[in-house]
Order: C-alpha cells, then sequence, then structure tokens
C-alpha cells in the first residue's frame, strides 16, 4: 500500500514509551504535528503509543502527561541473568533472520515468565485509551513464535486491538507469547526495532526508534531508513540523544524511568523542528 505520510514508532520497552511520547509531544508544540498521518507503524513499545495517537482520544500534550508522575504501583519488570547471552548465542547460530527469529520463539515459548499471558493482557488493557481499531490506518508488528514470519496485525486482520499490542510487547523470556487466532506471537522487536519497511510506498516518513542498533539477520533503523529513501520517501530517522540515552538506565522495563525519559524526548524534541518540518512538510 502507499501512501502520502508513515509515522514508525520502534520498540524499546516503558522508557522508549517515554521518549516517544516526549518526541511527539515536543514537535507538535513546535508546530510538527506527527498526529495526522495517513499510516502509523508500531512495534512493541511504539505499538502502545501508536494504538494511543491513531485512537484521537488524547491531544500531543495529554499522551506526554499519561507518562508522568509516580510509578510505583507498576512492577519493574528485567532481563534475567543469561538472557542476553542466549539471544546472542541465537543470533551467532542463525543463517538468516527466519531462524534467528524461529530460535527466539522456541526459547519464549519454554520460558517461566513472572506472568502468565491473561496478566500481560490486562496490564495492556489498562494502559489503551481505546480497545478498538482507530479509523487511521494503525500497523502492530509482532512475531509468529514458530514460524518466525511477520504478523502485520491492522483492522482488517481479525485480530483485536488489544490482542495485537499484546502480542507486539511480549518481549520473549520476559512476557509469555501471545495467543491470537490460535497462534502464539512474541514481540515484532525480535524481527526489527523498528519495522520501518512496513511504511515502504509512503512518501514522507518519519521514524522513532528507541534502539537504534540492528546486528546480523536483524536490520537496524538506519538500514531500513535507507532502503526507503533510495526507493524515493523522504526519511527522518529520529534515535534517542545521549542526555535521552543516559536516562534510560541499565533497564528499560523500569516503570521508575519512563518519566525522566518522557522529558529527555521532549528536550530533544527541541532540536529536531527543522528536520521534521522539511520532511513532514516538504
Amino acid at each position: 500500500m502507499s501512501g502520502d505520510t508513515a509515522l514508525v514508532l520502534g520498540g524499546g520497552g516503558l522508557t522508549g514509551i517515554g521518549w516517544e511520547t516526549g518526541i511527539l509531544y515536543g514537535l507538535a508544540r513546535a508546530g510538527v504535528d506527527l498526529f495526522g498521518a495517513d499510516l502509523v507503524v508500531g512495534t512493541s513499545a511504539g505499538s502502545v503509543v501508536g494504538a494511543q495517537l491513531a485512537s484521537g482520544l488524547l491531544t500531543p500534550l495529554e499522551l506526554y502527561e499519561r507518562q508522568l508522575g509516580d510509578a510505583s504501583e507498576e512492577v519493574a519488570a528485567r532481563f534475567r541473568a543469561g538472557l542476553v547471552a542466549r539471544y546472542a548465542l541465537a543470533l551467532a547460530r542463525s543463517r538468516d533472520g527466519a531462524a534467528f527469529r524461529r530460535r527466539i520463539g522456541a526459547m519464549a515459548l519454554a520460558a517461566d515468565t513472572a506472568e502468565d499471558e491473561a496478566a500481560r493482557r490486562e496490564v495492556l488493557r489498562a494502559r489503551l485509551v481505546s480497545h478498538e481499531w482507530p479509523e487511521r490506518r494503525l500497523v502492530v508488528t509482532a512475531v509468529d513464535a514458530l514460524t518466525g514470519e511477520l504478523a502485520a496485525f491492522d483492522r482488517e486482520s481479525g485480530a483485536g486491538l488489544l490482542d495485537a499490542v499484546s502480542a507486539s510487547c511480549a518481549v520473549p523470556g520476559v512476557w509469555p507469547p501471545v495467543t491470537v487466532g490460535g497462534r502464539r506471537f512474541i514481540d515484532g522487536g525480535v524481527r526489527s526495532g523498528a519495522n520501518a519497511d512496513v511504511a515502504a510506498g509512503y512518501r514522507r516518513v518519519v521514524i522513532l526508534a528507541p534502539v537504534a542498533s540492528g546486528g546480523g539477520p536483524v536490520p537496524s533503523p538506519a538500514a531500513q531508513a535507507q532502503r526507503l529513501r533510495a526507493a524515493g520517501a523522504r526519511v527522518l530517522l529520529i534515535t534517542p540523544s545521549a542526555p535521552a540515552r543516559k536516562t534510560f538506565g541499565r533497564n528499560v522495563l523500569d516503570p521508575a524511568r519512563r518519566d525522566p525519559a518522557a522529558r529527555a524526548g521532549l528536550a530533544q524534541a527541541a532540536t529536531l523542528v527543522a528536520g521534521a518540518k522539511a520532511v513532514w512538510e516538504g
């Protein structure tokens, strides 16, 4: 599918949610309102932000303010000892992206997680302001845990919005895979931190990528942005500044880090206005 403007929101835990909302609010406050995108693509953290944004029920300020304040009532998850090493080993042993995703999917299916699937759905239910697909085109990415194939959920896919977002946020080894239509799905970030290639065909694309890196069979947001440019799109890739990365700390799943990450995104947005206008407005 093709169109004019696409906003791509990448994964990056709770700090990614905070940082993205700060960027979006800061740009809107400066006159660059990305909320009007023809297409919104959300991966993991970005699926939460994208679903709230596309709902039309929140202003940029309201979306930002939802990330601020005390988060002590939320439990901080973390990557357990050895999990990162297992990711790295899967990368080293996989000949291509699909093989890597299948290895991670098998690990996720076998993992003993702190919360079950039903409990995780309730957490995501509380984060969304609407559980219905918006009129705006929203695509939420996940990965089939068995086949390693990309799932690009939208209102025509037959999946509910809450199911799609829960699947996109199912971090392997931390949270359980999510069942949609009898199949099990894991975090869309296993395929790519941003999955910006879903926006192929759109003429103006802004990518917010809390995780800028890639490696081996996992393409980086920069590589995907370059492919979009080569196909004729105007593309702006936004990644966290050094001060923003510092606010993320060592655990991007810590809810206490969401507030400072949001404030850092707002501060960084002031440096991005001219570039964003050049891409978004031409």
